[in-house]
């Protein structure tokens, strides 16, 4: 394969690495490569950055087969990391009997949640200690309008996380990129993305909120900047005091009614 790295597909992954410090020296990274568009871009990208970094660092990729299928193909994801010279692992985990074993819980939070298990399980058994995930500016944005409507926090995940648990810091290098961005990105050119097998795509949470936002943006168009800007930390937020615990709002509430009664 021909490597090739255009400025702005270049540019926009180092910003990332540089501005959250997300490569180290001798760092051993981990690609959860799920074979769609994002995460062999991800691969990809990775493996150009790693040849010309002034650092040394190692990759390998990773493919959970969720067992939603009987023929879930790895073989066109297992020859485009070889000719990336990247080591490549795969393993099954029974997703699909998770989800129907879950109930009414939500299908996308239990595959998640054991996919990340597994990947998480395999970096620690096989010596890595960071794990590169492909979500980019689109999927932050969607998670943050998602956190905001279904469970009334300003928060959305964030480009390099450390967890305690297992020692791990899970990074994600490709925050700066628009997903239509992504879906002309080089790695494509010879390499088809792998059809995802879930049978609930499309039919997602994360999915309503897309075509929600793309709707809104039709009569606001300055939405998505608004909210990618929301998003952001800063010192001029005014947003309500933390709402008091039981116990401090008792306490105000005598102090209160004490301060009107004779001495």
């Amino acid at each position: 394969m021909k490597k090739f790295l255009p400025h702005e597909y270049s540019a926009p992954i180092w910003r990332s690495i540089l501005e959250f410090d997300l490569i180290e020296e001798n760092d051993k990274i981990l690609i959860g490569l799920s074979g769609g568009k994002d995460s062999m871009f991800l691969t990809y990208a990775l493996s150009i950055i790693r040849q010309y970094a002034p650092i040394h660092f190692d990759l390998a990729a990773v493919t959970i087969d969720p067992m939603f299928t009987a023929n879930f193909d790895i073989t066109a994801l297992e020859r485009f990391c070889r000719e990336l010279d990247i080591p490549f692992f795969t393993e099954q985990v029974n997703i699909a009997s998770a989800i129907a074993e879950a109930g009414n819980k939500s299908p996308c939070f239990t595959c998640a949640f054991f996919r990340r298990g597994a990947i998480n399980r395999i970096a620690k058994e096989k010596g890595f200690n960071k794990i590169a995930y492909a979500h980019h500016h689109d999927d932050a944005v969607e998670t943050f309008y998602m956190e905001l409507l279904y469970s009334g926090q300003l928060k959305t995940f964030l480009p390099k996380t450390y967890l305690d648990r297992t020692g791990l810091t899970l990074i994600r290098p490709l925050l700066y990129f628009r997903e239509a961005q992504l879906a002309q990105s080089p790695s494509l050119h010879d390499y088809m993305p792998v059809a995802s097998p879930c049978p609930y795509n499309g039919k997602t949470k994360r999915q309503e909120i897309k075509e929600l936002l793309a709707e809104m943006e039709k009569s606001n168009p300055g939405l998505y900047t608004h909210l990618a800007s929301a998003m952001r930390a800063k010192e001029t937020a005014e947003l309500w005091p933390a709402a008091p615990t039981r116990e401090e709002l008792k306490a105000k509430h005598m102090a209160f009614w004490r301060k009107g009664k004779p001495k």
